[in-house]
């Protein structure tokens, strides 16, 4: 009976042994292995962004080498929108009419997610009528050209109807996106221009 209580004891203590073993591993490994640390933070960019091969407002073959070396406020929409295009187009008019210089350092470009009917020569007389700022560009394609740029963008558009009067339902966020080309964060739907203003006022040097 003396032998067995021995065994037990022993069998108790090296599994407590194996148990402090364990929970010292996870504390020191946990974060690197991508376990729940509170101590650990983790950062990065998020992979919104990426290589496209577009056609700009005026006919010309543009890239993503357009984003570099300033602020781009990139936001997916089509000229036919009826309401959440031109108001987020107006919004970002209103917003870089509020951050004074810096204003210099960002440009807003509109995307079509609706190649079928957004020619160039659509785009430059929408954008026109909106009165946007001289740095607004304006972009379609082919059909494929436009989905990669979306899937680059994790952009989200469905055509939505048949006929010509036929709508795109879309992504409503601005992608705001550093000199580098990289995404820095969201413009929510819906921020007033304000709310737009304080947020690239934070983000633009």
């Amino acid at each position: 009976m003396n032998r067995v209580r021995v065994l037990l004891v022993l069998v108790c203590v090296a599994a407590a042994l194996f148990a402090g073993l364990l929970a010292w591993r996870v504390g020191v490994f946990g974060g690197r292995s991508g376990g729940a640390n509170p101590g650990v933070t983790s950062t990065g960019t998020a992979a919104i962004g990426g290589p496209f091969a577009l056609i700009d407002q005026d006919g010309r073959p543009v890239t993503e080498a357009a984003l570099k070396g300033q602020w781009s406020a990139v936001f997916f929409g089509f000229t036919y929108c009826p309401d959440v295009c031109p108001g987020t187009l107006q919004a970002l008019k209103a917003a870089a009419g509020q951050i004074g210089g810096k204003a210099d350092k960002l440009q807003v470009v509109f995307i079509s997610v609706d190649p079928q009917r957004d020619t160039p020569q659509q785009m430059k007389d929408y954008l026109s009528a909106m009165e946007m700022p001289v740095k607004t560009i304006g972009m379609t394609g082919t059909p494929e050209q436009v989905a990669a740029a979306a899937k680059a963008y994790r952009a989200y558009y469905k055509k939505n109807g048949e006929g010509e009067g036929y709508l795109v339902d879309h992504s409503t966020a601005v992608y705001l996106m550093n000199p580098e080309g990289q995404f820095d964060r969201v413009l929510a739907y819906g921020m007033t221009p304000d709310q737009m203003a304080e947020q690239l006022n934070q983000a633009i040097n």
